[in-house]
């Protein structure tokens, strides 16, 4: 889950499973599991053959240093190496949000550890450690250092304060269903639409999903306080014209704000939603 407020959330662990716990100040519990050190292991493999892929491909066009000096050759070999294993985890994972190749395969993301947004900071030193945590062999500082850990966190996760969540397949909810067939006066901006859903993270749409399937279970100021969070962390994310937003309330800005995310894009003249 993406903190909303930007403060810092108070976080648990429980289960064989290693689900982390994310309350809220309102006292609203989310859960997000931790991914094992096999799956990450799994992730890095197949990371790995992209890394050694690039890195041929560099070998060869550094090949003419030969022609020079093996030495320098073979030093500008590991330097390419060194460069292109570093760069690819850090522009991946920051492009991607906590994603690279492998951990898109495998249904993996970084996160803060607090559920907060990612920050460029904690890319860089998760990565810049990665050669610590890959010590002496096939990461085995890094997987002995998740098996300890309460929050599957390798070295390099614990100096950037990051996990490692597993993202479950989930299938898309019955909107009309959910939403009783009202209209949805975002839909009248499919640009901003457009930019709405570019602009958010898979872990802010299921947390405002969840929210709404879930606001019944909360009471009335627990509900209203946490809508409001929400609502102002989508007006920042995208700003709808005042005349869309008229007389709608921070619930049904959220609700309008889910059909948007989760709607198939072909159905986007279909403008329904409280």
């Amino acid at each position: 889950m993406t903190g909303l407020d930007g403060k810092e959330e108070r976080g648990s662990v429980r289960g064989k499973t290693r689900t982390l716990l994310i309350k809220t100040p309102e006292g609203i519990v989310f859960s997000l599991l931790l991914a094992g050190p096999i799956t990450r292991f799994l992730a890095w493999v197949v990371d790995f053959a992209v890394i050694a892929a690039a890195a041929g491909v560099a070998r060869g066009l550094l090949s003419f240093a030969g022609l020079i000096s093996i030495d320098l050759s073979r030093g500008l070999t590991v330097l390419a190496y060194f460069f292109i294993s570093i760069g690819y985890g850090m522009t991946a994972e920051w492009r991607w949000r906590g994603q690279t190749i492998g951990k898109r395969l495998l249904r993996l993301r970084v996160m803060d550890a607090q559920g907060l947004t990612l920050r460029f900071s904690q890319v860089v030193i998760r990565n810049i450690l990665r050669f610590v945590d890959s010590l002496p062999l096939f990461y085995a500082v890094g997987g002995v250092a998740c098996l300890f850990s309460r929050r599957a966190q390798r070295l390099g996760d614990i100096a950037a304060d990051t996990i490692v969540i597993r993202i479950p397949e989930t299938m898309n909810p019955d909107l009309d269903q959910i939403f009783a067939g009202k209209y949805n006066s975002l839909r009248d901006y499919p640009h901003l639409c457009s930019r709405l859903r570019q602009r958010t993270t898979p872990q802010e749409a299921a947390l405002a999903l969840q929210a709404v399937l879930r606001r019944e279970e909360f009471d009335p100021v627990s509900r209203v306080a946490l809508f409001r969070k929400i609502d102002a962390h989508f007006r920042s994310i995208v700003e709808f014209p005042e005349e869309a937003m008229h007389g709608i309330t921070d619930e049904q800005h959220v609700r309008n704000v889910v059909d948007i995310l989760y709607r198939p894009r072909g159905e986007d003249a279909v403008n329904r939603v409280p």
